[in-house]
């Protein structure tokens, strides 16, 4: 039973609103109205998810510019290490020149020793070759038994006893002279031996130093590349959320626009049933291309020569029309302006957002040399809003242009294909 009552009531409600002049206009006015709150709404949450893919960005370069501090510190180490090994590895080069000089000396030194032992060895082998053939003490004999008086023996044996001793000198020191040469000539080897052993393990080390330096500076580049590359994804999520702000605020200026649009038809309504009168006006463009009738007119005119989809393995969200002179670029509706600034990828480029029939439009224009009209500018269908260029990632002079049935994004999902609205 209440059923029924609610039912007629709206029944009621709407036959009234059929009668009463501006209540239906009223009635439309206010869901058209919560239409664009909505979708104001879902920008704002738009907006908050880029801010939080911001910061996310933010804490990122951060982590990644600390790892690259961490790491240039490492690297300082690295290269003192490597100086360090330098200067070590000549001054044993130095030791190791100064010990081959010293062996050069020494070898020059047993040269003339051994030739010394040689004349001794020939003397030694005589006296043995006379003591031989003469018999060996006999001889000695001989010379004691020759002598004249007992001074003379004396003077004799004193003789033959510095002789002998002599002959015990000259092995001693035959002797002495092979020992302390070979003992010389070994250490000065040994001592060789050990430093080219150090010189060997410091040019391991070095090398090894260097490996670690080669990965650092590869480490070290692969941070800058993930810096950069972080960087640049920030910077496009900081364009999304100038855009998203802006296009909030343009909606909200076009919620104004539809306000003061449907106070303006009710007060003319209310006029005319008093018998008053109004009269309007109409403007447009007198630009290339002719203003079309309807809500829509072509861009700008040129040459279609890509369409929405797929295209070089990414998503084309729009359609590009070229031309080879510089030609005007026209809004495609009445709007307001979302954004106009120089993108990394877009170049010269211009937002508008468009509400028609209850429905939020956005339209981009990229790639223009120049712009006319900056944001928050109110346009119409068929203004001059900038020129045809080449700007941005752009290969020749053309006009990319996208048509969006709701807000921009950044995945572009509401994009559509203009061609299916706009008369080419």
């Amino acid at each position: 039973m209440k059923r029924s009552i609610y039912t007629l009531s709206i029944a009621a409600t709407l036959a009234l609103a059929s009668f009463v002049p501006g209540v239906g206009v009223e009635i439309a006015t206010a869901s058209k109205l919560s239409d664009l709150n909505s979708q104001k709404d879902q920008i704002n949450r738009e907006k908050s998810g880029v801010n939080s893919e911001i910061n996310s960005a933010d804490n990122e370069i951060t982590n990644v510019q600390n790892e690259q501090s961490a790491l240039q510190s490492e690297m300082k180490r690295i290269d003192y290490a490597i100086g360090d090994t330098n200067v070590k590895m000549t001054q044993k080069e130095q030791e190791i020149e100064g010990k081959k000089a010293e062996i050069q000396q020494l070898q020059a030194e047993v040269q003339q020793i051994s030739e010394r032992i040689n004349k001794r060895n020939e003397l030694l082998k005589d006296r043995a070759r006379s003591f031989q053939e003469n018999g060996g003490r006999a001889t000695y004999l001989d010379v004691l038994m020759g002598a004249q008086s007992f001074g003379d023996f004396i003077d004799r044996v004193g003789a033959l006893a510095t002789i002998l001793e002599a002959d015990q000198d000259i092995l001693r020191q035959h002797k002495q002279d092979k020992q302390l040469l070979e003992e010389k000539q070994n250490q000065v080897e040994t001592d060789l031996a050990s430093l080219e052993k150090m010189l060997q393990e410091l040019e391991a080390l070095s090398q090894q130093l260097a490996v670690q330096r080669t990965e650092k500076d590869q480490v070290m580049s692969s941070l800058e590349e993930e810096e950069e590359h972080l960087l640049a994804e920030k910077l496009e999520l900081e364009e999304q959320a100038a855009i998203l702000a802006a296009q909030q605020s343009a909606i909200q200026r076009a919620i104004k626009l539809e306000e003061q649009r449907i106070a303006a038809e009710a007060a003319a309504a209310a006029a005319a049933q008093n018998g008053g009168s109004s009269g309007g006006g109409s403007g447009g463009g007198g630009s290339a291309p002719a203003v079309s009738s309807g809500y829509w007119t072509r861009p700008a005119s040129g040459t279609l020569t890509s369409g929405l989809g797929m295209r070089w393995g990414e998503y084309h969200a729009g359609i590009d029309i070229a031309n080879r002179v510089s030609v005007p670029i026209l809004a495609a509706a009445d709007g307001v302006v979302i954004r106009s600034y120089y993108s990394n990828s877009y170049g010269n480029c211009i937002f508008v957002s468009h509400y028609y029939n209850g429905q939020v439009y956005t339209t981009v224009y990229a790639h223009m040399s120049s712009r006319s009209v900056g944001e928050g500018a109110v346009v119409k269908k068929g203004q001059t809003i900038g020129y045809m260029g080449n700007t941005g990632y752009s290969t020749g002079q053309h006009l990319h242009f996208e048509l969006h049935v709701g807000e921009w994004n950044a995945q572009k999902s509401n994009a559509v294909n203009p061609l299916n609205y706009i008369p080419m």
